[in-house]
């Protein structure tokens, strides 16, 4: 096969936006320019790659062993790009940081320092549900991962980053703010709301009601923790959330964090890769940043 990096990367962005359009802005080049890009691609291969539907594209089998041959092969290239930066003194290259929604109220407050101390570092981070975050750990899209309840599926190397405890929050106003170590049954006639179901939060959840015995009423499910934390300071009923998702003192959101037994719950983040992906000379410097600066005392 005669193939361009070209080709290799706007099969890729193919790949991962699921239509000629998508791959068109990703790489910035006009429609008529992938579409004809490929089509050479197609060629060189001599079976199709995709087929188009009314509504983007699907790869054929051929298609998806070609996507994990770029993200290989376009991986490889890039990290051999920064290690040879690496040994000229100099730290520059892509870092791709995907993180669970819960995470966010932390780890972009880490990347203004890290990018003043590596300027040269082009850092691209996606915020996405753990679905979205299992389904890039799958296709290997990022260097490095964060998230509070790893996949058992996939062959990934998990290290413990921070503790992430879950508190059950009520309204300021409810008549059980500010009592102190209530058993559990005080809050088994509420209403809860909970993360929606495959997030680490709720996973997390689940796995220590059922340790209790404890049913709680879920009478609504939302993906966003400030959507949460509205319907509860409106009075809708009680939920459960990380305590870093709230402000240092909860009553300035309409919040209170309750006294219950058996709360918070104990849950971390990890930091997450893949195992046969070993760390870029960039994303080894973003770790030891990590490390450093959560090991650091707070002020």
């Amino acid at each position: 096969m005669h193939v361009t990096w070209r080709q290799l990367r706007l099969f890729r962005a193919l790949a991962q936006t699921g239509s000629v359009t998508g791959a068109a802005e990703a790489e910035h080049v006009t429609q008529p320019t992938v579409s004809m890009q490929l089509r050479q691609l197609s060629e060189a291969a001599g079976v199709p790659l995709y087929e188009a539907l009314p509504r983007g594209v699907r790869l054929t089998d051929a298609g998806q062993r070609l996507s994990h041959a770029c993200e290989d092969i376009l991986h490889r290239w890039a990290t051999f790009e920064m290690e040879l930066a690496d040994l000229q003194g100099l730290k520059r290259g892509r870092l791709d940081v995907a993180v669970v929604s819960t995470a966010k109220s932390f780890i972009p407050r880490l990347l203004g320092p890290f990018s003043q101390r590596y300027p040269d570092i082009d850092v691209h981070l996606e915020v996405a549900n753990r679905d979205s975050i299992v389904r890039r750990l799958e296709q290997s899209l990022d260097d490095l991962v964060i998230m509070t309840t790893p996949p058992e599926h996939v062959a990934l190397e998990a290290e413990p980053l921070l503790d992430n405890p879950l508190v059950l929050l009520a309204a300021a106003q409810h008549p059980l703010t500010g009592r102190k170590r209530l058993a559990l049954k005080a809050v088994a006639g509420e209403r809860f709301i909970l993360r929606e179901p495959g997030s680490g939060t709720r996973i997390s959840c689940e796995r220590q009601f059922q340790q209790w015995g404890f049913s709680p009423r879920v009478q609504m499910s939302l993906g966003s923790n400030e959507a949460i934390k509205q319907a509860v300071a409106g009075g809708y009923g009680l939920a459960v959330l990380s305590r870093h998702a709230l402000d240092r003192d909860p009553a300035h959101e309409g919040l209170a964090v309750l006294d219950v037994k058996g709360f918070p719950i104990a849950s971390r983040w990890y930091l997450v890769r893949r195992r046969e992906r070993q760390p870029t000379p960039v994303a080894a410097a973003f770790l030891a940043f990590l490390r450093e600066s959560l090991a650091a005392p707070k002020p």
